[in-house]
Order: C-alpha cells, then structure tokens, then sequence
C-alpha cells in the first residue's frame, strides 16, 4: 500500500514563514545561499536533498533556532535576526537523534516535559499527549526499552505537549517500519488540520508526496519548491519506461547519448529522461523502433526529478 498524496488545505491567507536571501556559512563554507520562501498557515512543507546539503541548517534558521550569516525575515510573526527566543517559545523541535530520558517511562517523560514548560497540571497534560498518540498501553515503559516507531511517537508527544504553533521535524521517521511511518504522517496530517505548520525533512519519496510543498535544496542552494505538480512540472522532464532484456548493458549505453540526462532502474525497468524533448527522442528513436526493449512514454515521477537534480548539483564541500 502507498501513502495518499497531501490534499492541499484551503489557501491560508497568514503567512507564517517570510524570509528572504538567508546565507549562512561553518567553516569559511557556504552552507545555504541567499535563500527565500513564505509558508502559510497549516502546510506542511518538506525538505528534500542529499545528506550535507543545508536542510537542517535550513529549517534551524528558519524558525530562529539558528541565526543567518544574511537575510532577513519573520517566523510567527517575529524577526528572526532579533526576536529568536519568542520564536523558540512556539516552536516544537523533533531532532533525528532521540533526546528524551532513557530511564523515565514515558509518562514521566511527558510529564518532565510538562514541568519544563511550566504547564499548570504537568500530569493531566501528559495523560492528553498519551491517549491522543496511543501510547496507553506502554504509559509505563521505559523510554530506552521502546522500538523506534514507538520513540518517534513519544518524541512527537513532547514535541506538541507545549502547544506549539510550528513544528520542526528533522528525518523523523529514519529507520520506521512502514506502518509506524503511515500513523506518524497520520497524525501530522491531524496537527496541520489544527493550524499548526509542519516543517520536515524526508529523504522518502511517499512521505514528500504527502507534503502540502516541498523545497529542493542541495548543498546550499534552493533548486525548487513548491507544490509535488509544480516541482515536477517545472524540471520540463520527458520520461521513457523501458522494459525487456539487458537493461544494464542499455543503461550504460543510454548514459553517453547526447540528450539523455538520467537513467535509472526502477524494479524491472529504466526510467530515462530528458531535460530536451526533442534531443532525447532523436538520440534514442533507434533504439525505441528496433531494439528488443519496450519504450512507453510515461510522466516524470518526483523521484525522477530528485534524481535528476542530485545529478546536477556538486557537493560544496567536495
């Protein structure tokens, strides 16, 4: 079974996210580069791009965990050069790595949490977080003896315990097994609904789809975002799906033909794609027409698009 596509919410006329030329840089090296984007209201809008290419850096800034080198901008309504901690106080940040007790079960996590945040009955606000994620029946486990679909559920209960107006969600379901990834989307779904806006990045390809946007972003540069229609619209790439025999030995001759900027197996079949129509039909038609393989014209996916511009980008800190 695949995930559902996001249906997009109705237009938001609040903006939640407005900045404009964010550049920051560690190390004499350009992270993010002159970046800008709004987000509104209840979207949840995704990261994708290879590993080391700014989208933690992205969203860290973005909701004024992090402080631009450039740019200026508001998150919720605040600046993000000036006014971080009020940011920071509507803000629910779900890191990658797991970062609640190990020894509290998770009832005394959330109720740790609860105290942290000085909210007026610390246990009664963790009873709500328990029954709203399912987590009735494991209330008294340790958090450290909990698989990780069940520790993602946890991190995400402290993460909304607050409140908060904004989520930030870094790879929140690396290493989940599907079903727990599928209730995890769920319930994001649910929280976008409420009004709160979702910030995630994802290297999934399902989970985008389930994005209301998504922003490219590849070793510092914005490449694209968004809507998944637009994104894939925009990249103009004409698709082949070719099936049949020897489809390695047609993949590496496909790679050095003019007019083919991406091949890639997919299952039992290539997919081959072209930023130019016309020079990848002239460039592949005797193969097409006399070739023992299956030529069927398709659309791009967006897994096509984010392959292709992985193969346009260079690592800056190759």
């Amino acid at each position: 079974m695949t995930m559902q596509p996001a249906t997009q919410p109705e237009p938001a006329s609040e903006i939640v996210i407005d900045v404009h030329g964010l550049t920051k840089s560690f190390g004499g090296r350009t992270v993010v580069r002159n970046l800008s984007m709004q987000v509104h209201r209840g979207l949840i809008y995704g990261f994708l791009g290879p590993n080391g290419s700014g989208k933690t850096t992205t969203l860290r800034m973005l909701c004024g965990l992090l402080t631009p080198d450039g740019g200026s901008g508001t998150c919720l309504g605040y600046d993000i050069l000036t006014q971080s901690a009020e940011i920071k106080r509507h803000v629910g940040y779900m890191t990658q790595r797991f970062s609640l007790y190990a020894d509290l079960s998770i009832r005394e996590n959330l109720e740790f949490v609860a105290r942290v945040y000085n909210l007026p009955d610390p246990r009664a606000a963790a009873r709500d977080a328990i029954r709203r994620l399912g987590l009735e029946n494991r209330a008294d486990q340790l958090a450290g003896e909990l698989s990780g679909g069940w520790k993602q559920r946890l991190a995400l209960g402290a993460c909304i315990l607050p409140g908060p107006q904004l989520l930030l969600l870094d790879e929140p379901t690396a290493g989940v097994d599907p079903k727990a990834r599928r209730d995890f989307w769920d319930e994001i779904h649910t929280l976008a609904h409420e009004g709160i806006t979702v910030l995630v990045s994802t290297h999934y390809m399902d989970e985008a789809e389930r994005c209301h946007e998504i922003a490219y972003i590849a070793y510092g540069d914005l490449l694209a975002q968004g809507t998944v229609d637009e994104v894939i619209a925009d990249a103009h790439l004409a698709t082949y799906t070719v099936t049949g025999p020897d489809l390695a030995d047609l993949a590496e001759r496909l790679k050095a033909l003019p007019g083919v900027d991406m091949v890639a197996p997919f299952g039992t079949a290539l997919h081959v794609s072209g930023r130019d129509a016309a020079a990848l039909d002239a460039s592949t038609r005797e193969l097409r027409e006399h070739g023992p393989q299956v030529w069927t014209p398709g659309d791009a996916t967006l897994e096509d698009v984010f392959i292709d511009l992985m193969s346009r980008t260079k690592d800056n800190f190759a």
